[in-house]
């Protein structure tokens, strides 16, 4: 079979693509100008190349063109505040609007779409760990990110309306090897350095990416058209995350935790200081806000349904040291 990978380059989608060529599968990607292949040199000749981008409607008409599916994996982090909503809508809500237009146009029989858990919505039950039955609420605690995540949900069941058949898989924080001074693989950059002295008071879940490849193709064999699974690995606090890398690289773990209202005064600092610079803040409010909270998450729905399994964090933290030369 031959797929069409978006957002192959990137920290998830490399992983999805090495998995997707490990099980037999002829992947085709697309990947812009300005693409770095860093994580992919060694199985870069191995996929077939498609210069686009998902705001480019006629590049995906091309890439899919007698594809037998999709796998839609890019996205917008967006993690610089109001900076970056123009860019999260742009590229995770028109970008999966253009993804699903060209598959339906295509007659491509199946899309498999990696959303987030953020598009659950965030309940501000901090003892209820929420499933893939949650209704999306208005809450203070929902980012830009998690807004632009939900309206992408919207555009695959749209899709699905119009006879794509479409499954969705909701990841948590990702964390595993990656590049250095990038998405999670920031927390590692500060512990070796020696910067990052406090710690959040919340906690939230942590999936391998690894986990999140496997149990994204599980979902494309035998996921229920219009279900989303939890690809969610475990629930913990904070300083536990924290510490667990900290321990794997041989660094030190801050002890000292910093309130949800002393945590804003920071953030309000960082992006008042990133406006003056022209800098992207190295905090805002939206990422305090969550650091701050608890979100837990059940994936009864993914083990039982799609026979997914999760690696210890530990095993990640090592993945993540192995980047460094150590653990």
């Amino acid at each position: 079979m031959t797929v069409f990978l978006t957002g192959a380059t990137g920290f998830l989608g490399s992983v999805v693509a090495r998995t997707l060529l490990s099980e037999g599968f002829r992947v085709r990607a697309i990947h812009r100008t300005r693409s770095s292949f860093d994580l992919l040199e060694d199985i870069k000749g191995e996929i077939e190349w498609i210069e686009g981008d998902v705001l480019d409607p006629e590049s995906l008409e091309q890439g899919m063109m007698g594809v037998d599916g999709v796998f839609h994996c890019a996205a917008f982090l967006g993690f610089e505040g109001k900076r970056s909503e123009k860019q999260l809508m742009d590229v995770n809500v028109t970008g999966t609007a253009n993804v699903v237009d060209a598959a339906l146009t295509k007659g491509v029989s199946r899309l498999l779409h990696i959303s987030s858990v953020a598009a659950l919505g965030r309940s501000e039950d901090e003892h209820k760990c929420q499933d893939e039955s949650a209704v999306w609420q208005v809450s203070k605690l929902n980012t830009g990110y998690a807004l632009s995540k939900y309206r992408a949900e919207m555009e695959i069941h749209r899709g699905i309306a119009g006879g794509l058949e479409a499954v969705m898989v909701n990841p948590s924080l990702i964390m595993g090897a990656g590049r250095k001074g990038e998405n999670t693989m920031q927390i590692a950059d500060k512990l070796i350095a020696g910067r990052l002295p406090v710690l959040p008071s919340g906690g939230t879940n942590v999936v391998d990416v690894k986990d999140v490849a496997e149990g994204a193709l599980k979902a494309y064999r035998r996921g229920s058209v219009g279900h989303r699974y939890l690809l969610t690995g475990h629930n913990m606090l904070w300083k536990e995350i924290i510490g667990t890398i900290a321990s794997t690289l041989g660094a030190k773990a801050p002890t000292r935790e910093v309130s949800a209202g002393m945590m804003l005064v920071v953030a309000a600092l960082f992006e008042f200081g990133a406006r003056i610079s022209g800098t992207n803040p190295l905090l805002t409010r939206e990422t305090a806000r969550l650091s701050a909270s608890i979100s837990c998450y059940d994936n009864t729905k993914a083990r039982e349904e799609l026979e997914c399994s999760f690696r210890s964090f530990e095993s990640t933290a090592a993945a993540i040291a192995s980047v460094y030369g150590l653990g």
